[in-house]
């Protein structure tokens, strides 16, 4: 019997060209401020996870998960911190993604 994947298999939950260059914007630009050095992508069947670190030996600083499954509850973007806990969830990715976008921010004296 030859192992082909079957027909009815549930497909794997991804992000969409969009998205991806919307993490990936966000992700070079951590990188340029010296905040993260590598990722981690991982796709399964219920999620889609980012991981961002800033050494590849340890746990990730942030992680950026997409759960189709909670889009009409709370919403299916999800920022979890280093320690696992959730620091922002949400329907929308750019305001998922706005506590990560102020550790960019920087003041500027006149």
């Amino acid at each position: 019997m030859v192992p082909f994947p079957r027909s009815g298999a549930a497909p794997q939950t991804a992000f969409d060209r969009g998205e991806f260059m919307r993490i990936l914007d966000l992700y070079g630009r951590m990188v340029a401020a010296g905040l993260w050095r590598d990722y981690a992508m991982t796709f399964d069947r219920d999620v889609a996870s980012f991981s961002a670190f800033k050494r590849t030996a340890e746990r990730p600083t942030a992680r950026i998960e997409k759960r189709p499954a909670l889009r009409s509850r709370q919403g299916m973007w999800a920022l979890y911190g280093e320690a696992g806990q959730i620091l922002k969830r949400g329907h929308d990715l750019s305001s998922v993604l706005s506590p990560l976008e102020r550790k960019l921010l920087k003041i500027v004296a006149e």
